[in-house]
């Protein structure tokens, strides 16, 4: 075979190739899933997943119908999760958790732990655990992800709040409210085997990055975060927003309430409770270093982004182009009606499959 003919057909062999992933890419579906309601103030009570087609402006597509309002105490969304790879997507509540089947949408378990539930509870990488905190006690539940079945507890102090896996699912992280302290739990022994801190105030919602290696951490009364190294327990910096006031940021409660890596961890966005905007801090530099600041319509709760590192997303229901950092359009289930949650997922589908999800 001549040189000339092992080019083309070289080239034709990347030229199939690239044509079959635009097909796939084309039939694919991007959806964002937001559940509600995540507080008492929304005069609809009934607990609800919203669908929305993120290649389509995210235009509404659908809701779930999960469980209607009952009695007079209102039951609020605490944690919303998926994995892909089983087809599940995860909502807790004050009350309960349920795993909703992502191709049928239909409830596959229901379950409650001690009577009540959950907060921000996370799923393994491989879609075996769920580390669930208890809502209300001072302990995490561990629980099998295919029945709900509760296999183990992990105590801890202070209020559990929020939960992240380690990508390669041997940790997981366990943050607290009224603790200073950042528990790490071994996942083979369900058993905490280090600690993180004291961080200079209660935890508020954290980050860590894709290498496990540091924790970037909200902490009540500051404005920014606190650096935090998961090997050693060690706080190593703490990054203040420029020019907030120290004053006006103590009568919140976690003043910034929010943090999230772009899919890329080339930036860092943080939640600024007091001026109404986030702070995006360029991440590839250390300690990390501000770089511009976003508007919003309101306090910003939580932030995450989509899977491809164009969009983020507030709970304002404000959706933010990253790249432009501007907000470009908002979440809204009819015209006019702003849908507002800390609680929302991505996940795609192929031929009407589940094939990845954010976590």
């Amino acid at each position: 075979m001549n040189d000339h003919r092992a080019a083309w057909i070289v080239g034709l062999m990347l030229t199939v190739v690239a044509v079959a992933a635009a097909q796939q890419a084309s039939r694919e579906q991007h959806y964002l899933y937001v559940a509600l309601p995540d507080s008492d103030t929304d005069a609809d009570r009934s607990i609800r997943v919203l669908v929305f087609d993120i290649a389509n402006a995210h235009r509404f597509v659908r809701r779930i119908a999960l469980w209607p309002a009952r009695g007079a105490e209102a039951e609020i969304v605490r944690g919303l999760a998926a994995h892909a790879g089983s087809g599940r997507l995860y909502v807790s509540t004050t009350k309960r958790m349920a795993a909703i089947d992502l191709v049928t949408d239909k409830i596959v378990w229901e379950q409650s732990y001690e009577g009540h539930c959950c907060e921000q509870m996370a799923a393994s990488p491989d879609g075996d655990t769920i580390y669930a905190p208890a809502f209300g006690s001072p302990r995490w539940y561990v629980v099998r992800a295919a029945t709900g079945e509760l296999r183990a507890t992990i105590g801890v102090t202070g209020w559990p709040r929020a939960t992240i896996y380690a990508r390669d699912g041997r940790h997981a992280f366990l943050g607290a409210w009224d603790s200073s302290i950042l528990s790490v739990s071994d996942t083979a022994r369900h058993a905490v085997v280090r600690t993180v801190g004291p961080f200079g105030g209660a935890m508020c919602p954290f980050t860590v990055n894709g290498k496990n290696t540091l924790a970037f951490a909200n902490v009540d009364g500051l404005v920014g975060f606190e650096v935090g190294d998961l090997q050693t327990g060690l706080i190593l910096d703490r990054v203040a927003a420029d020019g907030y006031d120290k004053e006006a940021a103590a009568a919140y409660e976690c003043p910034s309430h929010g943090i999230a890596f772009t899919p890329d961890e080339h930036e860092l966005w943080v939640a600024d409770g007091v001026r109404n905007r986030l702070v995006v801090f360029d991440a590839v530099v250390y300690p990390p270093a501000a770089r511009a600041t976003i508007e919003l319509s309101a306090q910003p709760r939580s932030i995450a982004f989509s899977l491809d590192g164009r969009f983020a997303y507030v709970s304002t229901g404000e959706v933010v182009d990253a790249a432009g950092k501007r907000v470009v359009g908002g979440l809204e289930e009819a015209a006019s009606a702003r849908v507002t949650s800390e609680h929302l997922v991505e996940i795609d589908f192929l031929d009407e499959r589940p094939i990845r999800s954010g976590s």
